[in-house]
């Protein structure tokens, strides 16, 4: 039997092109690359003369701190856990148990388990989707003023951008409003590590007054899996709370590969790296270029900017839609895979995901152009002889609002409750006891104590029968959901009591 490592193996010599994070894209052969020692050779721990992440005084406080004069921080930080770990430690460190948090509700599962173990009330801020696209959209500066207005005392206000497919929301605004009431403006930028370093790319969050930024080095520049960075501002945040929860947070053995793999990382972007940032700029342009000719499949492009709550785009996103189409995002993806050996990021119910970074090469963004141009052309004969696929599940501009009601109870309420598991199906009008999202991107659909729409029940159904990678849920074939156990429940929990073991 194969194990893990003869599988990796294999795909690293495969011809299989990834359109997927890691952004080294697995370049052996580049220069940053090829000269990269036996890895068991670096690998020590905290021994005299490396310092300790976990209380800096040498080299390690050192190359942090050229991190932060850098990206233009007070104080910046090595994460060995992800990005993950700094959004806990950016939400735990600005807020006190039971605090309010207003959170965009397209936020990644980590800012949920942020607002679970500080035991947060949330007060959301509901992005509109692009409807031609089916994906999301900005965050609305005005709305954040108009929660704020309320008078409610609010800790932190927390937001994703770029989103997944690389929508940016108008972060300058937003950030003066925040600071119009005395917070702190936390940024997901997960996905905008590459930011500073591209002519044709938004400006960083840090640059437009965002308090603390979350950067994944490893999802667009060359960096190891699981490589990121904490950008802190002074001013409305206690850099000492967040520094307490970093330990907390990460693990007390981190990895000097990943540290030292972080450091070379910047480094590289801040010499040669911007030499071969204009190449792929020029490659991505050319590339975009071709992909408007598309007559059936579509390019996302800067045509949605000032629509949705969208202020900009992130163009080394290459989202295609397949919507009109007779395929949707799984089976578009799946013959990229299987016809063409191009791996994607993600897909969703009629579109896919291809992540670019510094590191493709022309030879293999020119396969992506090819592989769509050549599906696009397919789709003349494929409406004929199957004609357009209109019973797939599609994302509409009113998707927060039929999935999401204001939550029954907080989060940690919820999960602390019994449960009991019935069916999907049967669950309109409960509420739930767990978590329902698609991953990638990890954003939840469904969050312990909001009560279950018909439109979620239904929607998920149909993800599921569209091969759509639903997770969240215990059972893992989807069939079941755990709801709360309590008063009001108690008819359908009958009904279901008989077969609910999944």
């Amino acid at each position: 039997m194969k194990g893990l490592y003869d599988k990796l193996r294999e795909k690293s010599y495969s011809d299989y092109y990834p359109f997927h994070m890691p952004g080294h894209k697995r370049m052996v052969k580049d220069p940053f690359l090829e000269n990269f020692p036996n890895p068991y050779s670096l690998d020590i721990t905290e021994i005299w003369g490396f310092d300790n992440l976990h209380h800096p005084e040498g080299i390690l406080k050192e190359s942090m701190e050229r991190i932060a004069s850098t990206y233009g921080a007070d104080k910046s930080y090595y994460l060995v856990n992800g990005s993950s770990s700094g959004i806990l430690s950016a939400i735990c460190g600005t807020t006190k148990c039971a605090d309010t948090v207003i959170m965009s509700r397209n936020c990644h599962k980590s800012a949920y388990h942020g607002v679970f173990l500080n035991q947060l009330k949330v007060r959301y801020l509901y992005p509109q989707i692009v409807d031609d696209f089916g994906v999301q959209g900005g965050v609305d500066a005005d709305k954040l003023e108009d929660l704020l207005k309320t008078g409610e005392s609010v800790s932190a206000v927390f937001i994703v951008s770029p989103t997944y497919d690389g929508v940016i929301s108008d972060i300058k605004r937003l950030s003066g409003v925040c600071h119009g009431y005395g917070i702190p403006l936390i940024v997901d930028e997960a996905h905008g590590a590459h930011f500073r370093y591209g002519e044709m790319f938004p400006k960083p969050a840090l640059d437009l007054g965002a308090d603390i930024v979350v950067q994944s080095l490893h999802k667009t520049l060359p960096s190891f899996t699981q490589t990121a960075l904490l950008h802190v501002k002074k001013g409305y945040v206690d850099i000492e709370k967040i520094e307490y929860y970093l330990q907390i947070f990460q693990s007390s053995s981190p990895s000097y590969l990943l540290m030292a793999g972080m450091e070379r990382c910047v480094a590289f972007m801040e010499a040669e790296g911007k030499l071969q940032m204009k190449k792929f700029e020029k490659n991505l342009s050319q590339v975009r270029k071709r992909l408007k000719e598309m007559k059936h499949l579509r390019l996302l492009d800067k045509s949605i900017v000032g629509s949705c709550g969208v202020y900009d785009l992130d163009d080394s996103k290459v989202v295609i839609s397949s919507r009109g189409t007779s395929v949707n995002g799984q089976e578009l993806m799946d013959e990229l895979r299987t016809q063409y050996h191009l791996e994607m990021e993600m897909c969703g119910a009629d579109y896919v995901t291809a992540i670019t970074s510094v590191m493709d090469t022309q030879e293999g963004l020119k396969r992506l152009e090819n592989a769509f141009m050549a599906i696009d052309k397919e789709a003349d004969r494929r409406k004929d002889e199957e004609g357009n696929r209109e019973d797939r599940p599609q994302v509409q501009s009113d998707l927060w609002r039929k999935f999401c009601t204001e939550p029954e109870m907080t989060l940690y309420e919820a999960w602390k409750m019994e449960k009991i598991s019935i069916r999907l199906a049967d669950s309109e009008g409960m509420i739930s006891g767990e978590f329902v999202y698609l991953y990638p991107p990890g954003i939840p659909l469904i969050v312990p104590g909001e009560t279950i729409t018909g439109d979620a029940v239904s929607t998920i159904l149909s993800y599921r029968m569209s091969r759509l990678p639903v997770q969240g849920l215990k059972d893992y074939n989807g069939e079941y959901i755990e709801i709360l156990e309590k008063e009001g429940s108690c008819d359908i929990l009958m009904k279901c009591s008989t077969d609910s073991t999944p």
